[in-house]
């Protein structure tokens, strides 16, 4: 905005009230006049009358100029009030005209006012925050929806490839089994893929009820349920569960544990642990398990779809790389946040706060 709003309100009023006095004093002297001259057959003289053209006698009075001077004046008065204010409200029409220019396909439009120290300006630089924060949601969902092709299109390409594979030839009872294994798998991973959308996208839309739950019974069901898994891959499991009841949905609860415990496993190291704890001081729950070192840096980048620690698109660990993008939109969900830590030796501790239950 080249001129703030301040400076147009503050000309607006001076001239208002400069000209505005002046103009209702001789406009309340002309209408009296108007009266007397066609009432009482006389003009009323206040002050110099002359100067507006007129004499204090009755016959020098032309009562047909004077009113059409009276309208003319006040119509120029209204149209100047009309160009004043419009010149006014000038910035409030750029910030308008801005927002409602914004969308889908135009992402980079800004107001940029920010350093001015007036209402509007700070009001201005709050929009474009705001717009900065809206265009980061929308490049997201963009962002996420190839993503989500990608990953989709992958196990797809492969299912096609082994099908056309065992329709080349005639293959041998082994041959048809290994296909069948391999299409089976790549048929598991699409299917986590699916489910994990589906997860993500009912948590995304909040909770469809609140109730009180025990939030250590659910990371003991959800430690009960990895067992095996753990066993299988030679990594301990470790619980400090103290009894806590916070508020929120079991199902999406259940989920959550779930996805923690299982990338505490998955992305460990035969030998290494995973540590559940559950406790009433906040954070609630931590999660940490061993592992390989995590750099710093790209810890944040794990909350995001399809991002895994090792860089790599394709996951050879049965995941989606949906595990903690979907911990995150569960707990914001709950009214709670979640963060992680790289651990020095290797390794995540994971942190969620929630809400207590009623």
């Amino acid at each position: 905005m080249r001129t703030a709003l301040r400076p147009r309100l503050v000309v607006t009023v001076l001239a208002v009230l400069v000209v505005g006095s002046l103009c209702l004093t001789w406009a309340d002297q002309l209408v009296r006049s108007l009266y007397h001259h066609v009432e009482d057959d006389y003009v009323l003289c206040s002050g110099d009358w002359r100067n507006w053209g007129y004499s204090c006698d009755n016959a020098e009075f032309t009562g047909p100029y004077a009113l059409t001077l009276l309208l003319t004046v006040s119509a120029a008065m209204f149209s100047g009030l009309l160009l004043l204010g419009r010149w006014t409200l000038a910035p409030l029409r750029q910030v308008t005209g801005v927002v409602g220019r914004f969308g889908p396909q135009n992402l980079v439009e800004r107001i940029g006012s920010r350093g001015r120290r007036d209402e509007l300006s700070r009001l201005s630089g709050e929009i474009d925050l705001m717009l900065d924060r809206v265009a980061a949601g929308y490049e997201g969902q963009r962002r996420f929806a190839g993503n989500a092709s990608h990953e989709l299109r992958t196990p797809l390409a492969v299912q096609r490839t082994l099908v056309e594979v065992g329709l080349a030839g005639d293959p041998t009872p082994q041959q048809l089994e290994l296909l069948a294994r391999q299409l089976l798998q790549a048929n598991q991973r699409n299917e986590s893929l699916v489910e994990g959308l589906l997860v993500l996208a009912e948590s995304d839309q909040g909770l469809r009820s609140r109730t009180a739950q025990r939030l250590d019974e659910l990371a003991a069901d959800a430690v009960a349920l990895h067992a095996d898994a753990a066993r299988a891959a030679g990594v301990a499991l470790r619980t400090d569960l103290a009894p806590v009841t916070v508020a929120g949905e079991a199902a999406l609860l259940e989920r959550l544990l779930a996805n923690l415990v299982s990338n505490g496993i998955k992305y460990n190291q035969a030998g290494g642990e995973v540590c559940v704890q559950v406790r009433a001081a906040q954070p609630v729950l931590t999660v940490s398990n061993t592992g390989p070192v995590v750099a710093a840096e790209a810890v944040p980048g794990l909350f995001e779809p399809f991002r895994r620690a090792r860089g790599d698109r394709l996951d050879h660990t049965g995941g989606a790389g949906l595990g903690l993008t979907i911990a995150r939109s569960i707990s914001t969900a709950h009214g709670g946040l979640i963060d992680a830590l790289a651990r020095s030796d290797g390794g995540l501790a994971v942190t969620v706060e929630l809400p207590p239950g009623p």
